[in-house]
């Protein structure tokens, strides 16, 4: 009997022990990723502009993007308020206004009535710059990016650093946990930053800030890089649709930013210098913080905002918008190389996106029989007050007409007892019968309101209790608001501000292109993806998996 047992016994422990050989692994799986995450945020860059300047575009920029990598060809921005801090707060958390919390470059709180910049900190203080510049941080944010989580996921190994000449295309996109976030200031003409990352600013920059780049640009003067009767994609340069820049007498060829930067090195902004300048720091952050070289992967954010600027003043059809561009390309040629040589081909991922698009200028519109026009902003929002004003026995029971959003006074309403479901009824009725106007939403029951659906989505998507208004102007195709007619802007749910280019390229990435649709908010998500790493907190987003090998 006890020998039957043993036996038994022998049996079961060389059948456990077999059992375990089976499945322990033989070979440790290591995890891969890039060296290097770049994310390239062009400000104001319509998707339409990857195709208009298409054979003027060189071998190795935009066209080595959709050559070499994979490009995304619908994608759409899936909220209303098409600006540039919810732009680059999408793009980086995967989310969304109504849940990450930046519904504007300015905001409301409407608890308080009190007026936010997005990244405005008052705890903190200026490095490297004037005070006022540099008193930014990424407080307002509600969510993480994927830069967050990339930190989290390495126990903060990985570097982050975000760059842009815009505060906010800057800070945003680096997130709460970013080892530094750079900024351009005026005042100074440096790139600065703010206690909330650092003491004092890296010797490297402040040896970078002494080269005096702005000035050695801007004494170059503007002129088309190429002869400008070649510039046929663009109107003629004298035209009535462009906004001079600030100290020239026309907006046309040449101009003369030798005899501005004297007074206001911030004119850097509205030239194509300004991209050139933000790459030129983007390969001193690379070579002198030694991202991309050891075995956790390191994350660069960069915007060029100089595309916005000049997309502002001269309008779509410019030639000054398709100059700007023809140098960008030339600039992204000059970055991939470096990233080629410094990082090495095929160990770096890059995504190059838009934080939305521009409208075409109204009266360009108009001049050729298509329906568009000036929305009066500040004239329709002094003649709500006086309506609510005869209708309810007050002043100022709205806060603005902002962002083509209704603010109510809230706390004035609430302290003289008058009825706000009355007050909101009466702002609805009235912006409904002005002119260029499509549609109006009480955002406290936007289902109920008989709009399509793709409208209500992207208004739904937009709103944040706190961080909205009350009520939502949808206005007519073509139409905007302005303070002047020349020029344009954005900030729409239509095509020309929401649909946006998106390319990826490098390690993880195949060759190819989708017209399916891609929203704005995918993009974290297969940035996590592709890095084995949590989606940031608040994203809504899908990973866009027949990008990646």
């Amino acid at each position: 009997m006890k020998k039957a047992f043993w036996s038994l016994v022998l049996v079961w422990c060389i059948g456990s022990t077999h059992a375990q050989q089976k499945i322990t692994p033989t070979t440790t799986l290591s995890l891969q990723r890039p060296k290097l995450v770049v994310g390239l945020v062009v400000d104001q860059m319509r998707w339409d502009y990857l195709f208009r300047y298409y054979n003027r575009y060189g071998e190795a920029g935009f066209k080595r993007l959709l050559n070499e990598g994979f490009s995304c060809d619908n994608t759409q921005i899936p909220y209303a308020a098409t600006v540039t801090a919810p732009g680059h707060t999408t793009v980086y958390t995967g989310s969304i206004p109504a849940i990450h919390g930046i519904t504007e470059n300015d905001f409301i709180i409407q608890s308080t009535g009190k007026s936010m910049y997005c990244v405005a900190d008052s705890s903190v203080q200026s490095i490297g710059g004037s005070v006022k510049a540099g008193k930014m941080s990424p407080r307002n944010l509600l969510t993480t990016t994927v830069t967050d989580e990339l930190k989290i996921a390495t126990n903060s190994r990985s570097k982050v650093i975000g760059i842009a000449l815009k505060d906010r295309g800057a800070i945003l996109p680096a997130g709460h946990m970013a080892d530094a976030a750079y900024w351009f200031d005026d005042v100074s003409g440096n790139w600065i930053s703010s206690t909330f990352y650092m003491k004092d600013l890296p010797q490297w920059l402040k040896n970078f800030n002494a080269q005096k780049l702005p000035e050695k640009y801007l004494s170059q003067d503007w002129n088309t890089l190429y002869p400008i009767e070649t510039y046929t994609a663009s109107l003629p340069d004298s035209n009535s649709y462009e906004r001079k820049i600030k100290g020239t007498e026309a907006p046309i060829f040449p101009i003369k930013t030798s005899q501005l930067f004297s007074k206001d090195l911030g004119v850097i902004r509205t030239t194509p210098f300004g991209n050139t300048l933000t790459l030129d720091l983007a390969k001193a952050i690379i070579s002198n913080e030694e991202m991309g070289i050891d075995s956790e992967t390191d994350f660069l954010a960069v915007s060029c905002s100089s595309t916005d600027y000049v997309g502002h003043d001269f309008g779509p059809k410019s030639i000054e918008v398709e100059d700007t561009f023809l140098r960008l390309d030339k600039d992204l040629a000059s970055f991939f190389t470096f990233l080629d040589n410094r990082v090495g081909k095929g160990n770096y991922t890059l995504f190059l996106t838009a934080d939305h698009g521009g409208a075409e200028v109204a009266q360009f519109l108009k001049d050729r029989k298509i329906p568009a026009g000036i929305w009066p902003e500040k004239e329709i929002s002094k003649r709500l007050s006086a309506q609510l004003e005869k209708d309810f026995g007050h002043q100022n029971l709205t806060l603005s007409l902002d962002n083509y959003q209704v603010s109510l006074n809230t706390n004035l309403i609430k302290s003289v007892g008058l009825d706000e479901a009355a007050i909101r009824k009466s702002c609805v009725e009235f912006l409904k019968r002005q002119q260029g106007v499509e549609y109006v939403v009480d955002m406290k029951n936007p289902e109920q309101e008989s709009i399509p659906a793709i409208i209500k989505t992207r208004l739904i998507n937009s709103y944040h209790p706190d961080r909205s208004g009350a009520i939502f102007v949808v206005l007519n195709p073509g139409w905007y608001h302005s303070s002047d007619v020349t020029g344009t802007t954005h900030g729409s749910w239509n095509p020309y501000d929401s649909h946006i280019p998106l390319l990826f390229m490098g390690w993880g990435i195949k060759k190819g292109k989708t017209n399916r649709s891609i929203y704005m908010t995918d993009i974290a998500p297969t940035i996590s993806t592709l890095l084995h790493i949590q989606m940031p907190n608040g994203a809504v987003g899908t990973p866009i998996t027949e990008a990646l090998k």
